[in-house]
């Protein structure tokens, strides 16, 4: 929403103050379509040339990120508190064969299917299955410090590749300027080669020129960097809700009491997501 906002703004101030100080905007409507194909056209050719198909998808993904914003609100922190704590809490009053069928089949799982947009999320449902399948293969015996290493690294390897549209965006926002370049150079010889015609096309054709100059810095620095910024913004937002999960499973195996387990969650989540001490006892005592 706020990116859409953001675009009719730019492009309002920028060719709207353009015209208010008198310049017409006539040629730089002209010349756009044509330095857009050259600017637009090597953007995407560079993009396809430094990625694979599995990053051009990311990449798309990133995209949609950036206009829908952060899929995770504060009921969503709340559940997955709930969720975690019940399965923990299975693992350690019923033991390791009472919560292997949930961690085994998930989408079989009475506990997982009370949280149905939790388990859409393959790297939440794979962080908390597959660090509990080791916790119940070694039969509790693991130190927990190692654990916590492990989930360290899986957070560490999914988070690498989450950020990666981010850094796409970025790489693309650092080239654009000098894609303009190549715009306005290719004007230049295009007006060099009509160095025969009267002053008034040949400034024409200059004008036209700098517009790849001017296009490629304000999509740099107006739009590819924010959104840059803005998808590393939602990726980093979401990526919290892993630290929740780990927080939880690593308190519980040292053996916290439920209170500071709990807290230790809730304290680490953003205020903008940070569910209320209360809500959160109140909604375990009635599960």
């Amino acid at each position: 929403m706020f990116a859409a906002i953001g675009l009719v703004v730019l492009i309002a101030m920028v060719f709207g103050g353009f015209a208010f100080t008198g310049g017409s905007l006539g040629p730089v409507l002209h010349a756009i379509p044509h330095e857009m194909l050259i600017i637009g056209g090597a953007a995407v050719g560079a993009l396809i040339a430094g990625n694979s198909m599995k990053e051009l998808k990311a990449l798309g993904s990133g995209m949609a990120k950036v206009f829908k914003g952060p899929k995770y609100g504060k009921k969503d922190y709340l559940d997955t508190i709930f969720l975690v704590s019940k399965l923990m809490k299975m693992l350690r009053t019923d033991g390791p064969v009472a919560v292997e069928p949930h961690i085994e089949d998930p989408k079989s799982s009475t506990i997982f299917a009370e949280y149905p947009k939790l388990l859409k999320d393959q790297a939440l449902v794979h962080l908390i299955t597959d660090t509990l399948r080791l916790v119940v293969i070694s039969s509790g015996t693991l130190d927990p410090r190692a654990v916590e290493e492990v989930m360290d690294n899986a957070l560490k390897t999914h988070h690498h590749d989450d950020i990666r549209p981010a850094d796409m965006l970025q790489n693309l926002a650092d080239a654009l300027p000098a894609l303009g370049i190549v715009a306005a150079v290719l004007g230049v010889v295009k007006t060099m080669a009509s160095i025969d015609q009267p002053p008034a096309i040949l400034g024409g054709m200059i004008g036209s020129a700098l517009v790849g100059t001017f296009l490629g810095v304000l999509l740099a620095y107006g739009i590819v960097a924010p959104f840059s910024s803005r998808c590393r913004q939602v990726i980093e937002s979401d990526a919290a809700i892993y630290e929740v999960v780990k927080q939880i499973i690593i308190a519980s195996l040292h053996g916290h009491p439920l209170p500071l387990v709990i807290e230790a969650a809730r304290s680490g989540i953003s205020h903008a997501n940070q569910p209320a001490f209360a809500d959160v006892f109140d909604g375990m005592r009635r599960r």
